[in-house]
């Protein structure tokens, strides 16, 4: 199944990017994907520097794929994610996208900083 979620952030491509381009946090959203509360392995499969970041889980039996990509818009960040699933209720699985976009335009969270 393929759940999707889009909104416009207010923060640079480059800020979004580096909140994205975490591995931990790529590991625990797709833990949230699958409905499972601990990370899941992830194998990035697309990789364009402040545009198009996707991932698969490396999970055995948790077949699930995130893709996030960021286009400049107006005084932000256009942030489309697409997530093939197979959560038999999609609004599960819209939840968690919808709980992703929350975290990345958080302005609790900081790029380029760590800790």
């Amino acid at each position: 199944m393929e759940s999707k979620a889009k909104r416009t952030l207010v923060k640079s491509a480059p800020e979004l990017w580096e909140l994205a381009d975490d591995l931990e946090r790529m590991e625990s959203w797709m833990g949230g994907l699958v409905g499972i509360a601990r990370p899941i392995a992830v194998q990035i499969t697309d990789r364009d520097p402040g545009r198009v970041l996707a991932w698969r889980s490396a999970q055995p039996g948790a077949h699930a794929r995130i893709a996030v990509e960021l286009a400049e818009s107006g005084f932000g960040t256009a942030v489309a994610i697409t997530a093939q699933h197979s959560r038999p209720d999609p609004a599960e699985a819209i939840a968690a996208l919808e709980g992703l976009l929350d975290e990345l335009g958080s302005p609790a969270r900081r790029p380029f900083v760590r800790g």
